[in-house]
């Protein structure tokens, strides 16, 4: 039960205040003129004006609240190093003890675990969350049972007690880190490319382990090379890629004896291979409307450099025009197919015959320069059906079909085959469906397949496009040359620009359009597994972690042609996917995760804040300290100690308030007064 006296006054303050002025006066008046009644004049002003003012007397029936003392115990993954759990659970066991031991004190225990994706200790937040959960005017102190490492001091809370640290760890601690500094996310083929990293050693290095140490290098899972390099220098590494698309380089250095984790001892890097430019060899047999049709599409992609061989006026042209007035400028057929054949991408034979222009010495060459990796792609029109057809020349051994010399001059619809449906290069175009809506083209080269792949078919479903692998390169042969008419617009049109620049790139090895090919993409420690394929069944796909652990996946079709599967990945690192003889890897979560940034347990981040409210850091290695109660603003560490500062909460159950005195007994007081110094200055 707690008793006081409250006001309730029956006019306002101010109106008193004034009264009370008037009452002075009258009172200092009398004084000045010396009435013996002027204490009882003052007394009587004083009942008055104390009756006015309205005095209670309040009691209250309150109930004493406990103090709250909130514990955030650090799960995360640095916390799971050496023994550092164990000392978490001591140190709880021991502070609950301790809180258990204080009078009318609880203790609130609050567990975290690692942050969502890659943010790390989240240390201040899970304080902050518990602290809003409890009434701010109860919480008589914070205990955080951390290695020290978090990344969100910046939202610390506005803490009314002390805070502390009990510090997990050992000082004899010591840990290697590897750290990608520079890494590039793109980089062109053929061309250096520079990596930075370095190596650092955290914590009490053994003198064993200082000075230089081996680094392991692999790409794209092969066997990895070792190089010997310092630690505690920026290495600066030359990369060459290999080929186009993703291409995922691990670093590793391998664990040594005593510290504290290998889980960043390694780092991995995915950098996409791009080209420069691609360098791509046109020759037009003759003018005609599909002409322009090839050299639009191929100046249109910047990333393309164009050489145009058109043949205007063939040798067995006899115009009588002397050679001297003509404009036409000879072409070095000589330097682009002999000495600088290996230097395209691309060579595309546009409605091209033997005229004599190119010797079947070039020719030779160009097949060879198609089985050493390059590529090659006939656009065949009506002269492809003749004596002089490129079939009929060295190039004839690595097509994949062979015209019968007949040219089908009607209209017809070109159409997906099962194989098309599949293919990269035919999958989903527009209007490709069953029922293709695409308009017809109007002439046809009969072709008989020898080898290959048909994906596209036309008359009577006789082969259109046929597509071939040849020793290293590729090969492509579409037996029409009214491709132009899609772009044309006629009956409809249909999808040109994408069909022949899917060609194109197919033929340069574009890792999006491989047809057998296995790859998997990560968001966080999830991946998506997709396998392309011409065939209608494929096996399961073997993935192994990176501790060595395998698990075989299920396929499932999601088009024609490509199957899918999802795994989440256990651990951080590379996972190897293999099926066959395909094979791929994948690097999941972070490049390096925050958590093992800095694995060494350290207080120097948090003691500026836990110095401001008077707590202390303690290592739990040296003994758990006791816990006392200090009053507010008193130090609250000391040796072998940590205090909590009471803060004496309460709840009221009731309250009820009594006029000091009954208003008629205020106002006889004052009358008698009056009444008393009126008689005392009579008499006198």
């Amino acid at each position: 039960m707690t008793q006081s006296v409250i006001f309730d006054p029956a006019v306002g303050w101010t109106v008193l205040a004034v009264l009370a002025a008037v009452a002075a006066a009258v009172v200092g008046l009398a004084l000045w003129r010396g009435l013996a009644g002027w204490w009882l004049r003052a007394l009587a002003a004083l009942a008055l004006l104390a009756a006015l003012s309205g005095p209670s007397l309040q009691s209250e029936d309150r109930a004493a609240l406990s103090d709250i003392v909130i514990a955030v115990v650090d799960d995360s993954a640095s916390q799971r190093l050496s023994d550092r759990a164990a000392q978490s659970e001591a140190a709880l066991a021991k502070l609950r003890a301790e809180i258990a031991a204080l009078p009318d004190t609880e203790l609130r225990v609050v567990r975290l675990d690692d942050g969502a994706g890659d943010e790390g200790t989240l240390l201040m937040t899970a304080l902050a969350e518990a602290m809003a959960g409890e009434p701010r005017d109860r919480i008589a102190g914070a205990v955080l049972i951390s290695d020290g490492r978090l990344h969100d001091i910046a939202r610390a809370p506005d803490l009314p007690a002390p805070l502390h640290l009990l510090r997990t760890g050992r000082d004899t601690d010591w840990d290697r880190r590897l750290e990608i500094t520079t890494a590039p996310a793109f980089a062109i083929l053929g061309e250096e490319v520079a990596l930075r990293l370095r190596i650092d050693d955290q914590g009490a290095v053994p003198d064993s382990e200082t000075g230089r140490v081996s680094l392991e290098i692999s790409v794209d899972g092969a066997e990895p090379q070792s190089f010997d390099v310092p630690t505690g220098e920026e290495l600066e590494l030359p990369v060459r890629l290999s080929h186009a698309g993703r291409n995922v380089i691990q670093f590793r250095v391998p664990g040594a004896e005593g510290e504290l984790t290998d889980r960043n001892n390694a780092a991995v890097v995915q950098v996409n291979g791009v080209r420069d430019r691609l360098r791509v060899l046109l020759v037009s047999g003759e003018p005609y409307a599909g002409e322009r049709t090839w050299r639009n599409l191929l100046k249109a992609d910047g990333s393309v450099d164009l050489v145009h061989f058109t043949i205007l006026r063939p040798p067995e042209k006899q115009d009588g025009v002397p050679v001297s007035e003509l404009s036409l400028i000879a072409f070095p057929t000589r330097e682009l197919f002999l000495e600088k054949i290996d230097e395209f991408d691309l060579i595309i034979f546009d409605r091209y015959q033997r005229r004599g222009i190119l010797p079947a010495l070039y020719l030779d060459n160009v097949r060879r320069y198609v089985e050493d990796g390059g590529a090659v792609l006939v656009a065949a029109g009506p002269d492809f059906a003749t004596a002089a057809s490129l079939y009929r020349s060295p190039l004839g051994d690595i097509l994949p079909a062979a015209p019968t010399s007949r040219v089908l001059e009607q209209a017809f619809l070109p159409e997906l085959t099962d194989t098309g449906r599949r293919h990269p290069v035919t999958e989903g175009l527009d209007g490709g469906g069953d029922a293709p809506d695409w308009g017809r083209w109007l002439r046809q080269i009969e072709l008989e397949p020898r080898s290959g792949e048909v994906v596209m078919t036309g008359v009577e479903g006789s082969p259109l496009l046929v597509l071939d692998r040849v020793g290293e390169g590729r090969v492509a042969l579409l037996g029409s040359d009214q491709a132009w008419l899609w772009s044309r617009g006629f009956e409809g049109g249909g999808p040109q620009l994408d069909l022949l620049r899917r060609l194109a790139h197919w033929t340069m090895k574009e890792p999006e359009l491989e047809e057998e090919a296995l790859t998997a993409t990560a968001e966080g420690q999830r991946m998506t597994v997709t396998r392309r394929t011409l065939k209608a069944e494929v096996p399961p796909v073997t993935v192994e972690g990176p501790d060595g652990e395998s698990v075989t996946l299920e396929l499932q079709e999601v088009s024609p042609g490509r199957f899918e599967a999802r795994y989440s990945g256990p651990q951080i690192g590379l996972y190897r996917l293999t099926q066959g003889e395909e094979s791929a890897v994948i690097a999941l979560g972070p490049q390096s995760p925050r958590e093992f940034e800095e694995t060494v347990a350290s207080g120097d981040a948090l003691e500026p804040l836990i110095e401001g409210t008077g707590g202390g850091i303690r290592a739990i290695e040296d003994g758990v300290p006791d816990i006392r109660q200090v009053r507010e603003g008193r130090p609250a560490a000391g040796r072998g100690w940590l205090g909590i500062t009471p803060r004496g909460a309460y709840l009221t159950a009731d309250v009820t308030a009594v006029p000091l005195l009954p208003a008629w007994l205020w106002l006889l007081l004052g009358a008698g007064l009056a009444v008393a110094a009126w008689l005392r200055e009579g008499r006198r």
